[in-house]
């Protein structure tokens, strides 16, 4: 948004600013250590001068402000923080106006960061029990100035409550030094607790957080939370919105309750919630004037609903694919089900078991009103509820919740019921509540939402009705298979649209408006290579439209900061010179050839390529009408285009790396329209600007070094072609001595200048250049450097035979002929599988090598690169004149691939589903398992969803076949042994494995106690347990979680595994690793003893393993009792 707002204010911006704004925008981490600390160390000095105390507080909003929209920034840094700003406050020397600005900035940092995160690291030892309480004691709750105090030291109490002791420990003896009876703890803390929910300033937030930790502690709930729920109706119905005084203790309240109902368990709460309900239905909290009050409202209510359903998972929601283990192994078992009718039996039964208590659809009719509420703020707190509470419905009253939804979709509604009822759709969407028999009514509610539009005076309502609707597209996008969506594509297509058509049609003035508005939609303007090459030319079409288009590329976009702009102008030029040539050749050429030689290096790297483009373009036209581009061009204009070389110079640096190219261009561009140079001292000049710039390629920054090799070896292409008659046998040779150019990039430049060359040339001279070609392939290998050169080399020996033809009795100097054929396909063949060591062997063992190795390639996951294999392998597959011999497993695999295949590799939903098939072919199984496993753990959802689609087949055609099965494990494990450091594997390899277990792959494999496959899979998976990848420890937890399923032993191994992984050094791995256990144990519930399971599962949910080490490991041996599994033990580090 800044971006573009500097940039309208200063048109054509230089790149300098916007680079300076992006860097504003992204920041990379916390940069003002320095400064912060020199901040917090000085509060000492300056909390008694009002000034700089104001000032010093100032700047460390400044700092800290900056990282508003990426707090996680702060979190290496937030504990150092705490602890310096805590010593400040723990101190008995400091004064309290010392302690007040210290808490100042706690709360700025917690402000920043967020509550939840920061009061995470407060201190909570049984120590800080008694002096927290006994500061906060001593606060006056009146004081506007100290509310931060308060505030911190509220949540500082909230965590101090989690201490897993009875509060009545704390108390010792309760009477004072003066012999009065003191307070006990627990009293003083819900005193606390009540008084501050009754403030009106920030505090009664943090109170109501100290609410939820303190009345779910056990020995507070038997006590005291019957009291406490009492006093809080009592407060709710004494007060009222009307005076600020009651709207506060009402918020209050509210607050509290609802955050007691989200954190306390529903067994302590359910017999509390009816009363509640009764009260919030009295108070009729739904007309309040107030929003803040109406949204509590409706999160209170909806909490109270959870707490009426039992917590649990619909059976009957939708679910795209495989979200969950326990959801994958439903599916592996889907054909015995399928045979039994089980599923339905079961989900018929859990739907009978549904108890629904009447006061649920007091819940859903108040959610219901709260989605037409005028505030959105309680739309979207009612949306919310409306799909957590339908989340635990049967599905005949969760489809009537539906039905009331779409009922907000009428024209008798406002439009806050629209935008209310989107957010609602959206959110039953996205958690799978919406079924697809429910499209054919809601999709059309949808586009109607989509061109939502309410007049109302002078102006109209329905932004945030078109916004919802979109988040609702969103959700829709993430939430339904496409399958369940493709017949509604069109329709959306066309609402999104509608606003541009209905733009043109009110207004009348644009010329064409109709056609250009089909031609110009919303997808096809956001593709800028569309924008430029084909709409532009649509548009130009029309003569109202083509010069001014012309006009504003030349006065505009040729000399615009950004290159690729740039370069998208001058092509666009070029396709514009049919619709205007006369101009383009007397106006525009003229106009430019000042710029190409200007000062503005941007414009004038714009204006050679532009001049290039369009004499091209004229070169063309002039062939339509048989004339040549100098009959077309000027005089003056041609000899400037010749000598344009000359008069820019190509220096070294930022300049040379774009002249250079743009140069090149030129060259290209005049060598194709065939100007009249030959002979001519300008081809020398031009030939030494190609061999100078392939002689400094090293002095070039990487980032455009490709660029100025492509423009090179264009420009020589098309310079040897037109104006080369003879062999010149000295560029030949000037090029095979580069190939020994101790600079990499001299070799690439120099290979491919012998790739692109004619011909002509090349006869007479072909072994010497594939001498040459396989020498610097061969001498790249051997010092194990020059990949790219070496990569090179490669395409530039396939150019080179493809430009010489084959002739099978040929001379071996002019073409590809029995004698060099062998050469050639050694080199090529070694280049594809450089890791192994391949002796030359015969022709048969190349073509098993080529075709095993194109077999990889072809079920890898970039697209591109999976045709291009692909459509090589079936070429040679179903090559007959000559037919390829000695290609392994021949007839297979012309049953896999008929000769009359016609397959888009391109496209992960046909290539997988074939290649996938050349697992079962022993010689294919490794190289086929190898590229699958890159697009099966890969991140591209539609290659994901393919090729693992395809793989669960293959993998449940075999699962009756135990040899086979084997087979595939052993592969599997080889693949992992390879590849153990190699991370563009490795990582997949887990996330592949990780599904394969989940989807009950290897299920006739877990009947054997510790079968070899996964002792071995074990024993692999233990080498990264030093590793510092996050996502390979998390990949590493899955697999773990997965092996739990084998019998024997490897059993116990597994969870010695994830325990251990339970006190990680990484808390996120802590983290991870309950997770995951809680979702294994909710799926395999027969691993472990049934007396203990219950013990366990809490455990692991109730911890908060991101935690000090010290306590995560308490709870870890606790585990290890229950599962009898030895608690592992902390090994010293041996010093030197």
């Amino acid at each position: 948004m800044a971006l573009s707002e500097i940039e309208n204010g200063c048109p054509g911006g230089e790149g300098g600013e916007s680079d300076l704004i992006v860097k504003a925008c992204v920041l990379g981490g916390f940069s003002e250590t320095v400064e912060t600390r020199a901040l917090i160390s000085s509060l000492p000095e300056v909390h008694g001068d009002p000034v700089t105390s104001e000032s010093t507080t100032e700047r460390f909003l400044v700092i800290m402000n900056r990282y508003q929209e990426q707090p996680h920034l702060l979190d290496p840094h937030t504990e150092w923080m705490l602890n310096m700003i805590l010593e400040f406050v723990r101190s008995e020397k400091s004064p309290p106006s010392l302690v007040h600005l210290s808490f100042k900035f706690l709360y700025v940092v917690c402000k920043v960061r967020g509550y939840k995160i920061f009061m995470q690291l407060l201190p909570h030892e049984v120590a800080d029990v008694q002096p927290v309480l006994d500061l906060l004691s001593r606060q006056d709750p009146k004081d506007s100035e100290t509310w931060e105090t308060r505030y911190m030291l509220l949540l500082w109490l909230s965590m101090t409550c989690l201490i897993p002791f009875d509060l009545y420990r704390l108390d010792g003896h309760l009477e004072s030094d003066g012999g009065k009876a003191r307070e006990p703890t627990m009293d003083r803390i819900l005193a606390i607790a009540k008084s501050y929910l009754l403030v009106s300033d920030t505090p009664r937030d943090a109170a109501s957080v100290l609410v939820s930790k303190f009345m779910t502690r056990p020995d507070v709930k038997q006590k005291r939370l019957g009291d406490f729920l009492d006093w809080s109706l009592t407060t709710i119905s004494q007060t009222n919105d009307e005076s600020m005084r009651d709207i506060m203790v009402l918020d209050g309240a509210l607050q509290s309750l609802a955050k007691l109902f989200k954190h306390g368990k529903r067994d302590d709460l359910l017999q509390y919630a009816p009363t509640i309900l009764q009260c919030l239905e009295q108070k009729h909290l739904s007309e309040s004037s107030q929003a803040m009050l109406r949204r509590l409202g409706v999160k209170l209510i909806q909490r109270l609903g959870l707490t009426f359903l039992k917590p649990r998972l619909a059976a009957w929601r939708y679910q795209r694919g495989s979200r969950s283990l326990a959801a994958n192994l439903s599916m592996s078992q889907s054909t015995v089900a399928a045979a039994t009718g089980t599923p339905e039996v079961e989900t018929q039964e859990q739907e009978e078991d549904y108890d629904i208590p009447e006061e649920v659809e007091t819940v859903i009719e108040h959610l219901l009103a709260g989605l037409k509420d005028k505030e959105t703020i309680v739309r979207w707190s009612a949306a919310k509820g409306i799909g957590r509470v339908t989340g635990r419905l049967p599905k005949e009253l969760a489809d009537e919740v539906v039905g009331s939804v779409l009922d907000c979709f009428s024209f008798q509604e406002s439009d806050n019921a629209w935008h209310g009822g989107c957010l609602a759709l959206a959110e039953l969407g996205r958690r799978g509540l919406l079924l697809p028999s429910r499209l054919t009514d809601v999709v059309p509610l949808i586009i109607k939402s989509l061109t939502y539009e309410e007049k109302r005076g002078a102006c109209s309502v329905g932004s945030n009705v078109r916004d919802a609707a979109c988040y609702v597209c969103w959700s829709f996008a993430r939430a339904y298979e496409p399958t369940e969506l493709k017949p509604f594509v069109t329709q959306i297509a066309r609402a999104h649209f509608a606003a541009f058509q209905e733009n043109v049609g009110r207004q009348g003035t644009f010329p064409h408006g109709i056609d250009i508005v089909t031609a110009a939609d919303y997808y096809a303007v956001g593709n800028l290579n569309n924008c430029y090459l084909n709409i532009s030319v649509y548009i130009a079409s029309f003569p109202e439209y083509t010069k001014a288009m012309i006009d504003h590329l030349i006065s505009m976009k040729i000399n615009h900061w950004d290159g690729v702009i740039r370069e998208l102008a001058t092509k666009a030029l070029h396709n514009l010179t049919p619709q205007a040539p006369d101009y383009m050749a007397t106006t525009v050429v003229p106009q430019l050839l000042p710029m190409a030689v200007g000062i503005d290096l941007h414009g004038r790297h714009g204006a050679i390529m532009a001049c290039a483009e369009i004499t091209h373009a004229l070169y063309k036209q002039g062939l339509q009408t048989n004339r040549t581009v100098v009959d077309i061009i000027s005089a003056e204009c041609v000899d400037a285009l010749k000598n344009i070389h000359q008069k820019v110079g190509v220096p070294q640096g930022f300049g040379g790396e774009l002249m250079r190219p743009a140069v090149c261009s030129i060259i290209e561009k005049l060598s194709l329209s065939k100007m009249p140079f030959k002979n001519d001292p300008v081809i020398t000049g031009w030939q030494w600007l190609i061999d100078d710039t392939i002689k400094t390629l090293h002095l070039v920054s990487s980032g455009v070094k490709d660029a100025i090799m492509v423009a090179v070896v264009s420009a020589l292409t098309a310079l040897c072609e037109e104006y080369y008659q003879a062999e010149p046998d000295a560029l030949i040779s000037q090029y095979i001595e580069g190939l020994k150019s101790p600079q990499m990039l001299t070799r690439c430049g120099s290979a491919l200048a012998l790739g692109c060359l004619p011909r002509f040339m090349i006869q007479g001279k072909l072994m010497q250049i594939l001498e040459g070609l396989q020498h610097m392939c061969t001498v790249s290998q051997k010092e194990g450097s020059f990949t790219e050169a070496r990569r090179d080399a490669v395409g530039a020996i396939a150019q080179v035979c493809v430009k010489a033809g084959v002739c099978a009795h040929g001379s071996p100097d002019s073409a590809l002929c029995s004698e060099n054929v062998a050469e050639v396909y050694g080199a090529l063949l070694n280049s594809m599988n450089d890791y192994t060591t391949d002796s030359r062997g015969d022709v048969g063992a190349w073509v098993k090598c080529m075709m095993c190795c194109l077999a990889q390639q072809a079920a890898e996951k970039i697209d591109r690169y999976r045709a291009h294999a692909g459509n090589i392998f079936l070429s040679l597959l179903h090559s007959t004149e000559p037919e390829v011999p000695h290609i392994p497993h021949r007839e297979e695999l012309l049953s896999i691939f008929p000769t009359t295949t016609t397959l888009n590799w391109n496209a992960p939903s046909q290539a997988f589903q074939y290649i996938t098939q050349l697992l079962g072919l022993p010689q294919y199984q490794r190289h086929t398992l190898l590229g699958l496993t890159v697009s099966v753990g890969g991140i591209t959802e539609s290659t994901v969803h393919f090729s693992s689609q395809s793989l669960f087949e293959y993998l449940r055609g075999i699962q009756d076949n135990y040899a086979a099965l084997a087979q595939f494990g052993d592969t599997l494990l080889t693949i992992f042994r390879d590849n153990l450091r190699n991370e563009r594997v490795s990582i997949p390899f887990l996330k592949m494995l990780n599904q394969m277990l989940a989807n009950s792959c290897f299920e006739i494999l877990t009947t054997q106690e510790n079968h070899q496959f996964c002792v071995e899979l074990l024993t692999l998976c233990k080498e990264f347990k030093k590793t510092k990848d996050i996502s390979k420890l998390r990949a590493c937890v899955a697999v773990f979680c997965g092996l739990i399923q084998f019998q024997g032993e490897v059993r116990k191994k597994v969870l010695s595994q994830l325990l251990m992984l339970l006190c990680h050094s990484f808390p996120v791995i802590r983290k991870a690793t309950a997770g995951q256990m809680y979702e294994m144990l909710l799926t395999y519930d027969d691993v472990i003893d049934p007396e203990v399971l219950d013990d366990v599962m809490t455990l692991l949910s109730d911890t908060n393993w991101e935690s000090d080490l010290a306590t995560v490991r308490t709870h870890r041996n606790q585990l290890c009792d229950w599962l009898g599994i030895p608690s592992p033990r902390v090994v010293a580090k041996v010093t030197n």
